[in-house]
């Protein structure tokens, strides 16, 4: 079989191709991977996957499927984004999480941007995910939305553009560091060919957020709160805890008295400040939420809003996930900015209005419609490929509760080399940065998860829908970077945590750029080995990471000792 039939028969599409510009003629970009691949037999990119399989078995890199636990799908072509294509993707995710943040800030305190028209206040107070219980509650810093994920799709035009936001909890970041360090060890002549920027130091960005959030910053103690094993995303939740040095806990291993939190240990109880949550909104605190939830911990939101925890990313971040807010989210920006979106959002229409809802409801065959308060794929209707009787109940339940829905016009996602046999297809893809919030500044790990949809002509790229990933590169350019900025009107900085102190998101992007390139100019990419922690050389950093892990260590076999112990899921 000859090297070249990893090409053969690849198919161009009415999509974007990221690959090629015609059939046949590489992108600038992508010269050097389309040449690197062409000299690969299927053989040999056989048994490449099937080193990174071993790979991610051997550390359990895994992801629970339909209840079945399973090597995470890592595909072995990477995704390139170049320097100039990042520096915009950067600033407008930054943009969109510091107006997110804004808005949050605004609807659980003076509600300004409801008096004033901007967002319906029936919109805000109809959503599943806005919680009373959160009103009045002011974290450390001003800071809700210490992690983003925002999802991005490309238009056949090559625009990155906004597909949804995800500021409760979004998970996968742990899969980025993990495809980097698999594609890293099957693919070395690649790396040695291509300037990719880390994303390596995203547990130290993370940790020195949550530091930062901390009422006591000096000395917090941070815990990641997990629902237990059963979890899908549990490999995420262990994954972060021993990168930051932290401790993994679950809800029996928390006691909320006189509104503070504490870890129980075998040594006693020890104060807890900071809690990076896996757990939903509903689940979190059975004195508040469902009285029946045993991964929870009672009192946890009394000891937050007595200000003596900081819960990230905050309770209640969910209104700002409602696909319905997310169509106001332009005028968000222009509202609490004072400038214009960065990145675009998908042309979204919201059904409450009859005039829309008939246009939509006549043309549903030709549209996506999407649960507000759906995640993970679950709910979505995609028109083209819905059959009549689906169409007919999803008109019945639109009628029924146009609140509960939205419509989106199709988007031929982009489209990347993706091995599927012994050869390689076009498969469409998203992409998911994610954006750490310091309260200072908003970090954008260069790269992010994308998600690929595996069947052939499919748009679902959820991993929970049987979707796989690529590693993401963002390439380092050794020109001068163009700015990338914004339309300033004067911003309402009593609202915007960081905005006061951040430089605007394009000179920020300019300067990150700039530095890497001069770097790049005389050595290789160095790693992002993120903010050291605060007052601790090297080694004692090591010391006290190794001490932790060992604590963990002697308390989860001390808990397995004890008669009766269920585990929640």
């Amino acid at each position: 079989m000859g090297v070249t039939d990893l090409f053969a028969g690849y198919e161009l599409t009415d999509a974007y191709d990221e690959m090629f510009a015609a059939p046949g003629t590489a992108r600038a970009v992508a010269a050097g991977l389309h040449t690197a691949l062409r000299a690969l037999s299927p053989q040999a990119l056989d048994d490449r996957c099937a080193e990174r399989h071993r790979s991610f078995q051997d550390r359990g890199v895994t992801f629970s499927l339909a209840g079945e636990e399973l090597p995470f799908p890592l595909d072995p072509v990477p995704r390139l984004v170049t320097a100039a294509e990042w520096s915009v993707i950067e600033a407008g995710v930054a943009q969109r999480v510091r107006a997110l943040e804004a808005f949050l800030a605004d609807v659980y305190g003076p509600g300004d941007v409801l008096a004033d028209g901007v967002v319906p206040r029936r919109l805000v107070t109809t959503s599943r995910h806005f919680h009373r219980q959160a009103a009045g509650i002011s974290p450390v810093g001003g800071v809700r939305i210490h992690v983003a994920g925002i999802d991005l799709v490309r238009d056949p035009a090559g625009r990155f553009r906004v597909l949804e936001d995800n500021v409760r909890i979004p998970s996968g970041i742990s899969y980025v560091i993990e495809n980097r360090r698999a594609m890293a060890s099957i693919f070395p002549e690649l790396f040695a060919t291509h300037r990719i920027r880390p994303v390596d130091g995203y547990p130290a960005h993370l940790r020195a957020a949550l530091q930062a959030a901390s009422p006591r910053p000096s000395d917090a103690t941070i815990v990641v709160l997990t629902p237990g094993v059963h979890n899908a995303a549990y490999f995420e939740h262990s994954f972060l805890a021993r990168q930051m040095g932290v401790e993994l806990v679950e809800g029996r291993d928390l006691v909320c008295r006189d509104n503070m939190l504490y870890l129980r240990t075998i040594s006693g109880e020890e104060r807890v400040d900071v809690v990076y949550r896996r757990v939903d909104d509903a689940f979190l605190d059975p004195v508040h939420f469902r009285p029946d939830s045993l991964i929870g911990c009672p009192g946890l939101l009394n000891a937050a809003r007595a200000g003596n925890v900081t819960i990230a990313n905050a309770v209640g971040n969910g209104i700002a996930d409602d696909k319905l807010v997310y169509t106001y989210v332009p005028d968000l920006i222009a509202y609490y900015l004072g400038e214009r979106p960065l990145l675009d959002n998908v042309a979204t229409y919201r059904l409450e209005d009859p005039d829309v809802r008939a246009d939509v409801l006549a043309r549903l065959d030709r549209l996506v419609c999407k649960p507000v308060d759906g995640a993970g794929g679950y709910g979505l209707v995609m028109g083209p490929t819905a059959s009549d009787r689906e169409l007919a109940d999803l008109a019945d339940r639109i009628q029924a509760a146009p609140r509960d829905w939205i419509a989106q016009e199709v988007v031929p996602l982009s489209t990347v080399p993706t091995k599927a046999g012994a050869a390689l297809e076009p498969r469409h893809v998203d992409l998911r940065p994610f954006a750490v919030n310091d309260g200072r500044r908003v970090t954008v790990v260069p790269g992010g998860l994308t998600r690929v949809a595996l069947p052939r002509g499919s748009l679902v790229v959820n991993s929970s829908q049987g979707g796989g990933s690529k590693d993401t590169w963002v390439l380092v350019d050794v020109s001068p970077p163009a700015a990338v900025g914004a339309v300033h009107l004067p911003p309402r900085t009593d609202l915007v945590a960081g905005t006061v102190t951040d430089p605007s998101p394009g000179l920020a992007a300019g300067r990150s750029l700039a530095a890497l390139a001069a770097v790049g100019a005389v050595g290789a990419v160095p790693p992002d080995l993120g903010p050291p922690l605060p007052d601790a050389s090297h080694q004692q950093q090591r010391q006290q990471q190794q001490q932790r892990q060992q604590q963990q260590r002697q308390r989860h076999h001390s808990r397995r000792a004890r008669p009766g112990d269920g585990r929640a899921c």
